[in-house]
């Protein structure tokens, strides 16, 4: 491995690990619950319809946490190719 591949595989890691906490936020915002068990649960869903569409109109927090979520993700598939073409 070269040293961009490592920087890459790094920033690729530490950008993944706040990853559970903000998709536990999220999934607790669209499936109306505060118990942790939906974290382990296989529903996605209405999280990916959650995701692209508007579900919650008048949810502020809703809106808020899926735009930031939105852009989370995005960067992280950003560095993900990134990974893989390096």
């Amino acid at each position: 491995m070269t040293t961009i591949e490592i920087i890459f595989f790094a920033l690729f890691f530490i950008w993944g690990i706040p990853l559970v906490k903000y998709r536990s936020k999220f999934r607790k915002i669209v499936y109306q619950t505060n118990s942790w068990t939906i974290n382990i649960k296989p529903y996605f869903i209405k999280e990916t319809i959650a995701l692209f569409k508007n579900i919650y109109p008048e949810n502020q927090e809703y809106l808020k946490m899926r735009n930031f979520y939105r852009r989370y993700l995005l960067i992280y598939i950003v560095l993900f190719i990134l990974v893989i073409t390096v």
